[in-house]
C-alpha cells in the first residue's frame, strides 16, 4: 500500500531504511571519494553519521511521537557525525527534520507538501554550514533535489510525487557534478556525498510504496590512482582534518568561523544553542583548536593525517584489542598502536587494551573512552604513541569518573620505554609521572617514504623519497631505505647512548634489516642493537635511542 503521509513510525523506517542503504554503499562511495582532499572515506563517514541517528531512534520508547523521533535524529545526527561529508549531511538531516517536528497538523504527519518545504529547509541548511560552498558537489545535489520537490508540490502532488520528483532531479544532478567539478571529471567519476544523499530519498520511496532499496553498482574508482594516495593539484595545502564540538554561546559562531577561514578549508560547522560540530581542512592543527577555546569549549577533538591515513572501514568496526588480561589491577594501561608485532609487544609489556591507530588512523575520544572503561582499574594511563593522538587522549579524563592521565608520548619507542617504569599497584598520576621519564629520555626515529613533493630543512623533497624523520622534523632525505635509516642514526645517535631498538614495519625486509644492524655495529660497537617485528603500515622502520 502506497503511503500518502509519513507519522513517526514510517518517519523511524526512512532512516533504518537509509542507514542499511549506506552500509551496502559504503565501499562504493569510499572509492568514488576523491574531494576536498582525497582521504577515500565519505561512505564510512556517512554511514557512522545515519548508524547514529538509528541507536538514538532505538533508544526511543515504542509509540513515541514525531516531535520525539524528529528531536532524535537532529541530536543523533549532529552528535555522531563524522568528517566532513559526515557534517554536512547532520546539516541535511537537521534542516528536514526543523520542518518535520512543526508538521501543524493534528495527526502529526508528513505529506507532499511538508517534505518539500523540509527539503528546502535542508538545503538552506547545509549550504549555510559551509563557509565555502562549491558547486559540484553534495551541495548541488540537494538544491536541485529540494527545487524540484517544491515545484511538484507547487502543482498540488502527493507524497509520492513529490518524492519521486526529488529524485529523479537529484540524479540528473549527480551525473552533472563532473561538469561542475573537474577534479570529478578528470578522476571519472560523480560526487560521493550527493551520491551517498540519493540513498536518503531512496529510503524515503521504500517507505513510501514499498519499492527495493538499490543494490550498489559496480565501480572501479578513480581513473587517476589510488584514492588514498593521490592529492589532486591545488587540494595538497591542507594536510589535517580537525574536529571537535564546541560549546559556545551562538553570537560567537561567527567570529569563530572567521577565524577559521584563516586557517584551512572545508569549514563546516553546524549546531545552534550552544553546542556545535566543527570540521576544518587545515594545516595548523594547535591554532584551530585555540580559536575554539577562544570562544568556549572544544571537546571530543579529533585529528586526522589526511596524507597517510588509509581506508577506515577495515578498522573503524574494531577498535579494541579484547584479548588482554582482565584480572583487576590497581592502575592499568592503554596503548594505541598499529601493527600486529607492536599490539603483542604492548601487551608483553602489561598494556590490558591496545587501541588500533598511529600515524596512519588517529582514533577517536570515544574510542579511547571505550578502551578506558573496559579496563579492569579506576586508574587508567594512556599512551597515545604519536603527536597527533594526544589531544583527543587528553579529552577522556573529563568523559568517564575514572582518574585517567595521559603520557605524551609522540612514538611507540617512547610507549616502550615509558612502560618499564609502569607499577600496576601504583596510581594514574604516579605511574603518569615515572613513565612521562622514562619515555622523555628516548630519542625516537621514524623512516618512511615521501607522498608529494615539499621543501624542508634538511633540503627538497621529491615524491618517492626515503624520509629520516625524529623530534617532528625531517633530518635526512635519501634515494633508499638503508640510506634513510641509517643517515638518521648518524644524526641522532651521540657517545652518550648505550641502546638502540629497531622495529621493522609491513614494508620492511629481512636483508635491508640485517644490514642496517650490520652497520650499527661497525660504526657503532659500543651501543646495543635490539629488532622487533612490528607489523605497522607506512612506516618501514620505528627506532628508539637511549
Amino acid at each position: 500500500m502506497t503511503l500518502t503521509s509519513l507519522d513517526a513510525g514510517a518517519l523511524r523506517s526512512v532512516m533504518q531504511g537509509f542507514s542499511e542503504a549506506l552500509s551496502s554503499h559504503r565501499e562504493v562511495l569510499n572509492l568514488l571519494n576523491v574531494y576536498p582532499v582525497p582521504d577515500g572515506d565519505t561512505g564510512t563517514n556517512m554511514y557512522m553519521t545515519v548508524e547514529s541517528v538509528v541507536s538514538g531512534l532505538d533508544a526511543l520508547e515504542d509509540g513515541s511521537d514525531m516531535v520525539a523521533v524528529t528531536g532524535a535524529i537532529s541530536h543523533g545526527s549532529l552528535m555522531g557525525a563524522r568528517g566532513n561529508s559526515g557534517v554536512i549531511l547532520s546539516q541535511i538531516l537537521r534542516g528536514l527534520m526543523e520542518v518535520m517536528s512543526g508538521t501543524g497538523s493534528s495527526d502529526g504527519v508528513v505529506d507532499g507538501r511538508m517534505l518539500a518545504d523540509g527539503m528546502a529547509s535542508a538545503s538552506t541548511a547545509a549550504y549555510a554550514a559551509v563557509m565555502r560552498p562549491v558547486e559540484g558537489t553534495i551541495l548541488t545535489v540537494v538544491r536541485e533535489s529540494s527545487a524540484a520537490a517544491l515545484s511538484s508540490a507547487d502543482e498540488g502532488r502527493d507524497l509520492l510525487a513529490v518524492a519521486e520528483a526529488a529524485r529523479t532531479a537529484g540524479g540528473d544532478a549527480l551525473e552533472r557534478t563532473p561538469e561542475l567539478l573537474p577534479v570529478l571529471a578528470e578522476a571519472g567519476v560523480v560526487d560521493a556525498g550527493g551520491s551517498g544523499f540519493l540513498l536518503l530519498l531512496d529510503a524515503l520511496l521504500t517507505a513510501v510504496d514499498g519499492r527495493a532499496l538499490p543494490e550498489p553498482p559496480e565501480v572501479s574508482g578513480p581513473v587517476s590512482g589510488s584514492v588514498g594516495d593521490s592529492h589532486p593539484s591545488g587540494q595538497d595545502g591542507t594536510r589535517y582534518e580537525v574536529m571537535y564540538f564546541l560549546d559556545a554561546a551562538d553570537d560567537d559562531v561567527p567570529g569563530f568561523k572567521e577565524a577559521w577561514d584563516s586557517l584551512g578549508d572545508s569549514i563546516v560547522v553546524v549546531g545552534g544553542d550552544g553546542i556545535w560540530n566543527c570540521h576544518v581542512h587545515t594545516d595548523d592543527i594547535g591554532a584551530a583548536i585555540e580559536a575554539g577555546i577562544a570562544v568556549g569549549r572544544p571537546h571530543r577533538i579529533r585529528v586526522t593525517d589526511l596524507y597517510e591515513e588509509v581506508e577506515e572501514q577495515t578498522w573503524v568496526r574494531k577498535h579494541i584489542e579484547d584479548d588482554g588480561p582482565t584480572d583487576p589491577v590497581d592502575c592499568a594501561v592503554v596503548a594505541v598502536a598499529n601493527g600486529d608485532g607492536l599490539r603483542q609487544i604492548f601487551r608483553s609489556l602489561g598494556v590490558r587494551r591496545v587501541v588500533l591507530g598511529g600515524q596512519s588512523m588517529n582514533p577517536s575520544t570515544t574510542d579511547l573512552l571505550e578502551a578506558v572503561e573496559a579496563v579492569p582499574a579506576d586508574e587508567v594511563v594512556i599512551l597515545p604513541n604519536n603527536g597527533n593522538i594526544i589531544p583527543v587522549a587528553e579529552q577522556v579524563n573529563s568523559q568517564t569518573t575514572k582518574n585517567v592521565r595521559v603520557v605524551p608520548t609522540r612514538g611507540v619507542t617512547e610507549g616502550f620505554a615509558s612502560l618499564l617504569e609502569y607499577d600496576p599497584c601504583g596510581t594514574a598520576d604516579g605511574n603518569a609521572t615515572a613513565m612521562a621519564a622514562a619515555a622523555s629520555a628516548v630519542v625516537a626515529g621514524e623512516v618512511t617514504v615521501a607522498v608529494r613533493d615539499a621543501g624542508s630543512e634538511a633540503g627538497v623533497i621529491s615524491e618517492g623519497d626515503h624520509l629520516g624523520l625524529s623530534g617532528g622534523k625531517v633530518r635526512v632525505i635519501a634515494d633508499s631505505l638503508f640510506t634513510a635509516t641509517t643517515g638518521l642514526f648518524d644524526t641522532v645517535v651521540t657517545d652518550e647512548h648505550e641502546l638502540v631498538t629497531l622495529i621493522e614495519g609491513a614494508d620492511a625486509d629481512e636483508a635491508t634489516t640485517a644490514a642496517i644492524v650490520s652497520w650499527l655495529e661497525a660504526e657503532h660497537p659500543d651501543l646495543e642493537v635490539e629488532t622487533h617485528v612490528g607489523g605497522q603500515p607506512l612506516y618501514p622502520y620505528y627506532l628508539g635511542i637511549e
